[in-house]
């Protein structure tokens, strides 16, 4: 029995006590008005979930949700209701949905679209209506790719899979007008796997752009042959 009876409310809404935990929690609740209006608020949530489409549930939610209910205690009456609330929404929608599930019904919270995605600024200036891409693959089996958008006046690389450099060494990209002049653009950061970043500069009337091997830190100017050269074509 928990030293605190009030904690088991939620439990109690969500039918997770044991019997001799669900006896003498129901002697409390006849004298407590508290754990009423709780289970109440609990009941009333998970009611709201009903008219949900009827889909197959995903493997193993069944056990998910009674995991979290063995674990899961709502906080006791002493802080604030609407805190407790918001503690407990979470756990009784995953109630709920497992008493859907048992039904035949399942409510999936990931299928639902969401308000807060974040778009990246290489993923801005790839995904612009004007976007060009030009994408390398190196000798070492690495790839250099390209976003170019001139509406944006803005260009972005990727990399990925790049051979490791000499200490000393970066990868340094530049971009290039139409008279062949290549300014710097940024130093990608060291490292493996896959790398973006957005390219200093502007981009509006870069004609391509190109990557070399420079000195820790980064030239003003190349200093060896492009390990990459890219053109972005014609607006």
């Amino acid at each position: 029995m928990s030293n605190d009876i009030h904690a088991l409310s939620g439990a109690y809404a969500l039918d997770a006590l044991d019997p001799a935990e669900r006896a003498e929690f129901e002697k409390h609740l006849a004298g407590c008005a508290t754990c009423r209006a709780e289970i109440e608020s609990l009941r009333e949530t998970a009611a709201g979930l009903a008219g949900l489409a009827e889909t197959s549930p995903p493997p193993g939610l069944r056990d998910r949700v009674l995991a979290d209910a063995a674990v899961v205690r709502p906080l006791p009456p002493a802080v604030d209701r609407a805190r407790r609330r918001r503690r407990w929404g979470a756990l009784v929608a995953a109630a709920a949905a497992l008493v859907l599930v048992g039904a035949g019904v399942a409510w999936h919270p990931w299928d639902r679209p969401s308000s807060s995605v974040v778009v990246s600024a290489v993923d801005r200036i790839a995904q612009a209506p004007d976007a060009q891409r030009s994408t390398q693959t190196l000798a070492d089996g690495g790839t250099v790719t390209v976003y170019r958008s001139a509406r944006l006046d803005k260009a972005a690389v990727v990399v990925a899979d790049l051979a490791t450099l000499p200490e000393g060494k970066v990868y340094e990209m530049w971009l290039q007008d139409a008279a062949g002049t290549m300014a710097p653009a940024g130093v990608i950061p060291p490292g493996v796997g896959t790398t973006e970043m957005v390219l200093a500069g502007s981009a509006a009337r870069a004609v391509g752009a190109g990557m070399t091997v420079e000195p820790t830190g980064g030239s003003p100017a190349p200093t060896s042959d492009p390990v990459a050269l890219l053109s972005f074509g014609k607006v």
